[in-house]
Parts: C-alpha cells; structure tokens; sequence
C-alpha cells in the first residue's frame, strides 16, 4: 500500500507501545465542518498515531466557549474554528501560535485576502478552511413567474420592490430571508453591509461611536421593514442555517448571506430548488463600499496546547489542496470548500460543476476590509471592526435591534441605546488607546 504523504513521520508522534495523541478540535455547526468530521478517517489512517475528538457547537456558542477558554488559558482545545477577526487580535495577546505549513502546502496559493486577513506583520496564525464574501440568491422562476428582474449589483430599492412581487405567505413563499438573531457574527454581519452602503461606519476617526446617526437609522429602519413586510414569520429567531433550510425547502425568493451557500442551495441532495437558483452581487445603496462581507472560517492553533505536533499537521491536511480534491473525488466538485485557493478557480472541473464561482470569485475579490466606508474610518473590517471591545458592542448592538424587529422597541430607541452601551465601552476601554 502506498503510504500517504502526511503519514511521513507520524509514527515519531507516539513511541512505540504508547496511545494515540487525542486532539480536541472545536467547529461551527455547518455543512463544511460537518464534511470535514465524516472525512476525518482519511486524516488518521495516514496518521495512526493521531485520533481526532470533535466539539460541534453553534456559531454563537462556537465563539463564546471558545473566547473563554483562549482568554482563560483553559487547554480545552488543540485546535479552534475561529475567523478574520479574532485571528489578529488574539495572535497580538500571545494566544495563537503561528500556523507552520508544511513544503507541499503552497501559502502562496491562498487567496490574497485571505492570507493577508490571517496574518499578523507578515506572518501566519491560521490557515482558512473556507473564505467567503456575502451575495444575494434568488429563485429565477418566481422572478419570471412575477416578470421581476434583478440587476447584477442591485440596490437595495431594487430589492424592495422583487421581494414585494415574490411574498406570497399563503403560497408558502416569503418575498426575503435575512438574518435576524441577535449577534455580531449573526445579524450584525448582513446589517453592518447594510449600514456601510448606506453611507454609515461603526466609529468616526476619533473613535466615536456612530450608531445613531442618520444612515444607520436609514438602513436599519429599512431592514426591519423589508422584514416585517416580506420575510418569514419570527424572522428575529433567523441566522444563516434557519435561512438556508428555508431556502433550500423553497420557502425564500431571495436571500443574502454568505457566498459559501451557494454551494449548498445548488445542490439537488440538499435543495429542492437546486435549478432554479440564480445568483447576484450584494445590494447596494448610497455607495458599493462596504457591501458584501468578506470571512473565512479558519483553523487555528491556542498557544497553550501541548499537542502542537498532531495539530500543526492536521491544519495542515485539512486546509491543503490535496483536502479539496478528496472532497472533490468523495462529494463532487460543486460541495468543495471554497473561497481559500487561487488554484480552485482554475479547475475546470469546479467552474463546470459550480455554477456560483464566478459570482462568488468577483464578490472576494472586490471587496476591500481596508475602505469598507464611505466616511474614513479607523478600523479594518467590512462586517465587523477589528478591536477587541467590537464583540461586546457588536453583541448587545445586534440584540437591540432584534428588538426592534420584534416589536419591542422602535428603531431610533434600539440605536440610541446601542450608541450610549456602545459609548460607555469605548470610555471604559480607554477608547483609542486600548483599541490599538
């Protein structure tokens, strides 16, 4: 039998007559991850001397557990999910060690974005399992059903008036499916785009915070009704796997989220509308900066491990080319995790089987986390600013506004209260200084 090229030296891992070096892998609960778990055996049968313990959690949870425990030096995990914002603040306290890839990995071959968001003064601290910018989906027969149409880039008027045609509740058909639930990976993500196209920022350039102000009450005020009128019921409870079940079961006629579904709803295993879906670029509204997001759900390694060895290599099999191809020759080329290679966009064999790349490559490309704002701003970041005290501001920002899309609050009273929470972080914080 031909040994694979990651069980070169695995033996050295653990002397002869000792047990298997356990890794403790913590994932966000989607698709991708949940491939990359059923894929694990190829993982240790070239490495026995590796076994591999999976914690699957939610992406709210997926972030909180673990924070605490990088943050707290708990020794939980060998190995954490985790994205471009954490990756460089985290590598700057210490709390990550530096991804090692090994001479058949190719860093040159991630995509620019990609690396460069992952990387702290030149150097690497996780490799990205996939990467992603946001896009709208939409069902092409309902449009022509409804004698809609949607531009390549359209703004969010435009999207207004085809989700107005498309809701038909009694039908089973909502005219939009947005992220609602509370939190700044959750409806923050989408609402962020929204508030950078409609002209607004997270922070001025002395650090002031910017929730109040008009284009945030613009946009804001225009997601919460968009959703009230067009979308599903108890929309405040939706993220990005409530949606995608929605979509795929053909319940939405448009959806803006993550590039990395598209895989998802074109495919006839997973949807029932694989064949009539249609894809275009983010909305946009007052300016095309800041519209879509950019993301890659990486793998990285807490510096407290003591298992550095076995987690170096498995970042290593899962984020390498030779990864995508087993996926490739397992799922198909359409199911690849993708958003991560320059390479994945030459195959012939994806861009036949994906009918998304070339939507989803123009999304990555141009969008830029250094100019997301009209205003300048001080922070990098399209979705999110890359502070530490922006999680906690992200957060109860976000659960303001489920709020007010539940009915609870208006929306000028969400944003006001976010701007004094947001305010008094900022103060504690010691603003621009703690920022850096």
């Amino acid at each position: 039998m031909k040994l694979h090229p990651w069980a070169l030296g695995a033996a050295l891992l653990v002397p002869p007559g000792a047990g298997a070096v356990e890794l403790s892998i913590a994932t966000v609960d989607n698709g991708h991850m949940i491939r990359m778990q059923a894929l694990t055996p190829h993982f240790e049968k070239a490495n026995p001397g590796i076994r591999v313990k999976w914690v699957t959690l939610s992406e709210g949870d997926l972030r909180e557990q673990v924070s605490a425990d990088i943050a707290g030096k708990g020794g939980r995990y060998d190995v954490v999910t985790i994205g471009m914002y954490e990756v460089p603040i985290w590598a700057r306290k210490g709390w990550l060690r530096p991804f090692q890839p090994d001479d058949r990995y190719d860093a040159g071959d991630l995509l620019p974005a990609m690396r460069k968001g992952l990387s702290l003064d030149g150097k690497l601290y996780a490799a990205p399992f996939y990467g992603e910018s946001s896009m709208l989906m939409y069902r092409r027969d309902l449009l022509h059903k409804a004698g809609a149409a949607l531009s390549y880039q359209p703004t969010w008027d435009e999207v207004k008036k085809v989700a107005a045609k498309l809701h038909d509740p009694a039908a089973g058909v909502y005219g939009i499916c947005l992220r609602g639930k509370p939190g700044w990976g959750d409806n923050m993500a989408l609402l962020t785009t929204m508030v950078n196209t409609f002209g607004g920022q997270w922070f001025d350039m002395s650090w002031r915070p910017r929730i109040d102000s008009e284009p945030w009450k613009r946009a804001i005020g225009f997601y919460v009704d968009l959703l009230k009128n067009y979308g599903p019921p108890q929309p405040a409870h939706h993220s990005f796997n409530e949606n995608l079940a929605l979509f795929n079961a053909g319940k939405c006629g448009m959806w803006i989220d993550a590039t990395i579904a598209a895989s998802f709803v074109s495919d006839p295993k997973q949807s029932k509308v694989a064949d009539k879906v249609a894809f275009a670029q983010a909305p946009t509204a007052v300016t095309p900066k800041g519209a879509s997001w950019l993301w890659a759900w990486s793998l990285a390694i807490p510096a407290g491990t003591t298992r550095a060895d076995a987690a170096q290599r498995f970042v290593n099999w899962a984020t390498s080319r030779e990864y995508i191809e087993l996926v490739a020759r397992t799922d198909g080329w359409a199911r690849i995790p993708t958003g991560t290679r320059t390479s994945t966009y030459k195959r012939p064999e994806f861009l036949q089987a994906a009918g998304f790349a070339f939507h989803e490559a123009m999304a990555i490309a141009f969008t830029d986390p250094g100019n997301s704002t009209l205003p300048k701003s001080p922070y990098v970041g399209v979705q999110f600013a890359s502070i530490p005290e922006f999680q906690a501001i992200g957060n109860e920002t976000g659960r303001r506004i489920g709020a007010a899309l539940e009915g609870q609050m208006s929306v000028d009273e969400a944003l006001s209260a976010a701007q004094k929470m947001a305010e008094a972080e900022m103060r504690q914080a010691g603003g621009q200084a703690a920022a850096k």
